[in-house]
């Protein structure tokens, strides 16, 4: 049974993580109703489940719409059963607002990451707004240094879009490649191929413990920092929107089109921590010379 929903959704071309959720999620569903035939379980019986476990587990609102999307998913796709048969309860999304950090404190975070390889990953997925999974999937080619953007292939929901290029990230990025020289992925492993996103969160767990920064931070609120930074700053919502590859019934065109983005009209939120660019150069700024490196941009 997993096999074959996992058959499927492979078909369908979900993500990867999508499907191990899902077959999780109903491996669970599966042992729960053991003894019985699934085309037998009713509505009912599939709210209780989940019920059974919010209430046991203590899962997430997240957790529980993935338990229910598997489900429907397995009814759906592989029993060719009708959408409009499952129309169960879905838990009512929370209003939380995502951590955050302040400039200092990411300033303070970046400070203290020593190596150069794992400086410039962080510094990247905070000054770009990039999710972890976008910032392992960077080619050298994507970084386009002349219009001043980053390219974003495939992203969530196999979206491309373009986001900004930190002049200052630049600089470190130059120094990185001249000292690693990756092949094709900007961010390589030891022995070749994507380097990998638990890596990327030892490094951050790292330097929050080192710079005794907000220990409820993650790799991800990098990524809402850049947001709220730029917000901050007057950055106009949509083309934070845009940057962020986010989408919304009011402004799904935004996400149709590729946005010329360049450091001509944006600027990365790292800009503005000048401290930041003693960590990449040791001298004070000066224009970017794009004809450093070719092999960037």
């Amino acid at each position: 049974m997993l096999a074959d929903l996992k058959q499927k959704l492979t078909l369908k071309a979900y993500s990867p993580s999508t499907i191990k959720n899902y077959t999780s999620s109903l491996s669970q569903f599966l042992g729960f109703f053991e003894s019985r035939r699934l085309k037998d379980i009713t509505k009912e019986e599939i709210e209780a489940f989940v019920y059974h476990q919010t209430t046991k587990y203590k899962i997430s609102e997240s957790a529980k719409n993935t338990i229910i999307n598997a489900i429907k998913a397995y009814y759906e796709h592989v029993l060719g059963r009708e959408r409009t048969i499952y129309d169960i309860q879905r838990p009512k999304k929370s209003m939380t607002l995502p951590n955050m950090l302040s400039q200092q404190e990411v300033k303070v975070i970046l400070q203290s990451v020593d190596n150069l390889k794992h400086r410039a990953i962080l510094m990247l997925i905070y000054s770009a707004g990039l999710r972890i999974s976008e910032a392992i999937k960077l080619r050298n080619r994507d970084i386009h240094s002349d219009e001043g953007y980053i390219f974003i292939k495939g992203a969530k929901n196999k979206k491309d879009r373009k986001t900004v290029l930190s002049p200052v990230l630049l600089v470190l990025l130059r120094q990185y490649y001249k000292e690693y020289k990756p092949s094709y992925w900007l961010f390589e492993g030891q022995e070749g191929g994507q380097y990998f996103a638990t890596s990327i969160q030892a490094v951050f767990r790292g330097a929050i413990e080192k710079s005794n920064s907000n220990p409820w931070a993650t790799v991800h609120t990098l990524r809402h920092s850049f947001a709220t930074h730029l917000l901050q700053k007057g950055t106009n919502l949509r083309y934070v929107q845009a940057l962020l590859g986010h989408g919304s019934s009011k402004t799904t065109e935004i996400y149709t089109h590729v946005l010329s983005i360049s450091n001509k009209n944006i600027q990365s939120p790292l800009d503005g921590i000048d401290e930041i660019l003693n960590l990449v150069t040791g001298e004070p700024r000066r224009p970017v010379d794009n004809g450093d490196i070719d092999a960037i941009g």
